[in-house]
């Protein structure tokens, strides 16, 4: 059998000594890719302090001979397959250490972040807005109420004398002096303890003919009296708030003759209820007209007034009243009539007694009219939404002599 060209043609290769290139070219490439491949994997070892695999080297002395190279080359041929799957194997080991020491690097041992304190939610209380308390402006009478008065009674010509004082419900609303040691009619300052306040006030407590009292019919001297003679005109006059009571001072010529003497009208001021008893009644309201004779005499006369019609003097008072303590309002020039507060039937009871304020002073004459007037549910309400029980208690007769007068 005659062997095939090809095999002839390798054998006279192989026998000359000589490699044919061109079957073995793709060989000779794996081959040089692979010792370029050794080559990077042995500088890369270097770089990183490892030893790589030596190949062993020949010095330009030691030639290779051709047969040797010859015999190498046959066996390339004879194991192409295994050698070079062994050399793929190689290689990819190789560069894959290399990878494995080039991308390792020391890394650092995690440092433990700490947690963030958990923040401690307090629950927002709401704001509570207070109204902070101002104190009140402070207040002096004495420079103002009774400078103003002072002033208003010079200009007018009207001249306030101790009198009135004494036949006006108190000393210190005159005298503009309301803050001083103060009497009242309730608590410890009430009537039981006006005597104890100041000495001049001891006439309260140790007085023989003090006012109020109750007028009992069958303890009474009956029989005839002279008549009781009011010459009231149309007037001008001043409402005051005096701390006590609705006070008005009357301006004018208004004048009551009794027991041959002539009193000159200088106030009028309300107590509810009233003050003086009729056989142990009081009645809702009275009113005190206070006179002055030229021997600076005082007499009193008490007008007492029950629930019924309006009546037309009150309502102009009542008009023109001031709220505020020691404040005061004038009233239209000739608008005040006493007339309007009398009762027709004009008899009395006539006795000794006292002032029923501080400083209970005594030697007044009270002619107490025996027939009530009217006055309307709103202005008895009025008033006493300021003063409610602004009456003295009764005080003792200790033998007095009471006259009615018939």
């Amino acid at each position: 059998m005659k062997t095939p060209y090809p095999a002839r043609l390798l054998r006279r290769h192989l026998s000359a000594g000589r490699v044919l290139a061109w079957p073995l070219r793709p060989l000779f490439s794996c081959a040089w890719l692979m010792a370029a491949t050794l080559g990077c994997s042995s500088a890369g070892a270097a770089d990183h302090g490892t030893p790589a695999a030596s190949a062993p080297q020949t010095s330009a002395s030691q030639a290779v001979a051709p047969h040797q190279a010859a015999a190498s080359a046959a066996t390339v041929l004879t194991e192409p397959l295994g050698d070079l799957k062994s050399a793929i194997r190689n290689s990819l080991l190789a560069q894959k250490r290399m990878t494995l020491v080039i991308s390792t690097k020391p890394t650092r041992a995690a440092v433990p972040v700490p947690a963030e304190p958990e923040t401690v939610h307090k629950p927002i209380r709401p704001v509570v807005h207070t109204r902070i308390k101002r104190p009140a402006p402070a207040f002096n009478p004495a420079i103002s109420r009774d400078y103003i008065q002072a002033r208003a009674a010079a200009l007018l010509g009207h001249e306030k004398n101790a009198a009135i004082d004494d036949a006006g419900a108190s000393n210190e609303a005159r005298a503009g002096s309301h803050t001083e040691a103060h009497w009242s009619y309730t608590g410890a300052t009430g009537p039981g303890a006006w005597g104890q306040l100041k000495p001049e006030f001891s006439l309260c407590a140790n007085g023989k003919r003090q006012s109020p009292i109750n007028i009992e019919d069958s303890f009474t001297l009956k029989g005839p009296a002279e008549p009781l003679l009011f010459n009231y005109t149309a007037s001008n006059g001043v409402v005051i708030n005096n701390g006590h009571s609705i006070e008005v001072d009357v301006q004018g010529s208004n004048t009551l003759s009794v027991r041959g003497s002539t009193y000159n009208l200088v106030q009028i001021h309300f107590h509810s209820p009233s003050e003086e008893q009729i056989n142990y009644r009081n009645y809702a309201m009275v009113a005190h007209l206070v006179h002055k004779n030229a021997d600076g005499q005082l007499a009193v006369v008490a007008v007492l007034l029950e629930p019924g019609a309006a009546n037309p003097l009150i309502d102009k008072v009542w008009t023109y009243m001031p709220l505020d303590v020691n404040d005061q309002v004038r009233m239209p020039a000739h608008l005040l009539d006493m007339n309007e507060l009398l009762p027709k039937d004009q008899r009395y009871y006539q006795f000794l007694g006292s002032l029923t304020t501080p400083p209970c002073t005594e030697g007044v004459l009270w002619m107490v009219l025996k027939q009530p007037v009217q006055l309307s549910s709103a202005q008895l309400q009025l008033f006493e939404q300021l003063y409610r029980n602004n009456a003295r208690p009764v005080q003792p007769v200790n033998g007095r002599v009471v006259r009615d007068a018939q």
